[in-house]
């Protein structure tokens, strides 16, 4: 569910900025998870995007994701509590309901609220198990129609799982161009689904989109689990990647028959050199199945992706192409790069 900002935050790099200010200027016009949606109550949640302490909560059946700090005395608000009307706050007991509208005051209960007391919010829209928002709406932002369009999700037969967020010491730019390379599986998922002894990657050609690009990966490559085969001989498997620039994807993998299953990542920069990965997943097969064995080999997959981001070094993504060398295998990875650059952005 939307919800309009109950007054237009001025676009401002918070403090202790990690990013560049032009890039910070680009990235905060778009829409990033900042939440599980199962995870977002009454009681006050901690968060951060881009730098920016949020804070979340539910008021009569509406997200509030607002900075996190009392416009009184700039005490966080996530250290507070609910005491039924709304987020108190922990040091004078200011009241934060519906809208971000402070509808208590302790200190003169007998005082109308003067505005300034009301917080100042961000947007928010559920979606995918998600909470999404986006720091600066108004300086020329499409809306929440920019968020990534994840197929399969809403369809009969399709099985709705919204795996625990992980959270990654490297960032978003690293962590989307590991999601999106295709030549690492022999060597990095050996002990999750893929094959040591098949390295070679057959040729693709990506295409560019109003959104980013998307390519066709077509490999004899199984994405079961190790210790399980159901595919027919000399199948071959298609994984259809979408990018969504700057920092989500989704890949939907046809399994045989009609069999598919679709991950999203979503990669939200808490900072420069910091990323909370969020991965909705959608599957029409083995939905009677708990989905505790779900979340245990997806952690599996990005915990043997994590240690890569968190060596690599530059740590941030270059974008100049003479950076780093590159293989014919890389053709999404340069795409994505160039996408970036095309955003305007400067990277590392």
């Amino acid at each position: 569910m939307a919800t309009a900002p109950l007054a237009p935050l001025e676009p401002a790099l918070p403090h202790g900025c990690t990013f560049a200010a032009a890039d910070w200027a680009i990235l905060a016009r778009h829409w990033y998870p900042v939440a599980l949606a199962r995870e977002v109550s009454a009681t006050p949640l901690k968060a951060k995007l881009l730098d920016q302490p949020l804070v979340l909560y539910r008021a009569q059946g509406e997200i509030v994701i607002a900075p996190d700090r009392c416009p009184h005395r700039g005490v966080p608000l996530s250290m507070g509590r609910d005491n039924g009307r709304g987020v108190e706050c922990p040091y004078h007991g200011l009241t934060f309901g519906a809208g971000g509208r402070c509808v208590h005051i302790p200190a003169q209960p007998q005082r109308s609220i003067p505005a300034q007391f009301h917080l100042a919010t961000y947007p928010a829209v559920e979606r995918y198990g998600l909470v999404w928002t986006c720091l600066d709406p108004v300086s020329g932002t499409p809306g929440s129609d920019d968020i990534i369009a994840m197929p399969h999700w809403d369809e009969p037969g399709f099985q709705q799982i919204v795996c625990p967020w992980i959270d990654i010491a490297g960032s978003a730019g690293r962590q989307m161009e590991g999601f999106l390379d295709v030549a690492h599986f022999a060597f990095i998922h050996a002990e999750s689904f893929a094959d040591p002894d098949n390295a070679q990657v057959p040729d693709y050609r990506p295409r560019r989109t109003a959104q980013g690009f998307e390519a066709e990966y077509w490999s004899n490559v199984a994405n079961y689990p190790k210790g399980v085969d159901k595919a027919p001989p000399g199948f071959r498997w298609l994984r259809h990647f979408r990018c969504h620039v700057p920092f989500t994807a989704t890949l939907e993998v046809h399994f045989p028959g009609e069999d598919r299953l679709v991950i999203l990542n979503a990669a939200s920069p808490v900072s420069a050199g910091e990323t909370r990965l969020f991965v909705p997943i959608a599957r029409n097969f083995d939905t009677d199945q708990p989905v505790q064995g779900v979340y245990d080999f997806n952690r599996q997959v990005f915990e043997e992706d994590r240690a890569m981001v968190e060596a690599q070094w530059p740590a941030a993504l270059p974008l100049e192409p003479t950076a780093e060398a590159h293989l014919a295998a890389d053709m999404s990875s340069m795409f994505y790069r160039r996408a970036l650059r095309d955003m305007g952005l400067g990277g590392g």
